[in-house]
């Protein structure tokens, strides 16, 4: 899942691009207003992370911007403005969640589960479609009886594909949630991480359509 962060602060941004890709997201991080006005235009992000105090436009007018656009990307504030009116302001302009700094990174993860749940319309941690079951906090999936823990990149993979169940996606459309704008694209990892699910899972966990993509059923 991509994830666009703004934040003009090294120490926190290094920090929270660091646990995000533990975590097994794949994150882009623009340290400016105007360099974020330009990283939502590509539409290609699934979250948006957005601190308000930014050189060049402010977050406010960056939130603003973005909804005026109707878009309905999910974005949660990180902010140290703790103050109701600066919360009530946020949350005004279409923000989906604000958390206020000092912040533990178990609480962002947690709250980024919650907003994504929402996209793929699940009721809690576990994302289902058919008989598969993945735990979005554990990385722990089952399908037909069989059990497992999958690695970062295939729960990425495999959560890319359960946000759409039914929906077949290309290789270039899963490559765009594994791998952030300055990471290397391997050329067949797409088929490696889908063979790793398979063996785990079983080989119907990930159906594929020939010369189209992959889905996981309805």
């Amino acid at each position: 899942m991509r994830v666009l962060l703004i934040e003009d602060d090294e120490m926190i941004g290094e920090a929270v691009v660091q646990a995000l890709r533990d975590a097994a997201y794949a994150p882009d991080w623009v340290r400016d207003g105007d360099a974020a006005a330009g990283a939502l235009l590509g539409r290609e992000h699934d979250v948006v992370l957005l601190d308000l105090n930014l050189p060049g436009s402010n977050g406010v007018d960056v939130l603003r911007d973005l909804r005026a656009q109707r878009s309905q990307i999910p974005v949660i504030i990180l902010t140290a403005r703790d103050s109701v009116e600066d919360r009530i302001i946020g949350l005004d302009a279409g923000a989906d969640d604000y958390l206020v700094k000092p912040f533990e990174i178990g609480e962002l993860l947690a709250r980024l589960r919650a907003v994504t749940r929402r996209l793929g319309e699940h009721r809690d941690s576990k994302m289902t479609s058919g008989g598969l079951v993945v735990d979005a906090a554990t990385h722990m999936a089952t399908y037909e009886g069989r059990e497992a823990r999958l690695t970062s990149r295939e729960f990425a993979l495999l959560g890319a594909l359960l946000m759409r169940p039914g929906t077949v996606l290309s290789r270039e459309q899963l490559e765009q949630k594994l791998y952030a704008w300055e990471e290397h694209i391997e050329s067949n990892t797409v088929e490696v991480l889908i063979h790793g699910i398979r063996k785990k899972l079983g080989a119907s966990a990930i159906r594929n359509v020939r010369g189209v993509g992959w889905l996981v059923e309805k």
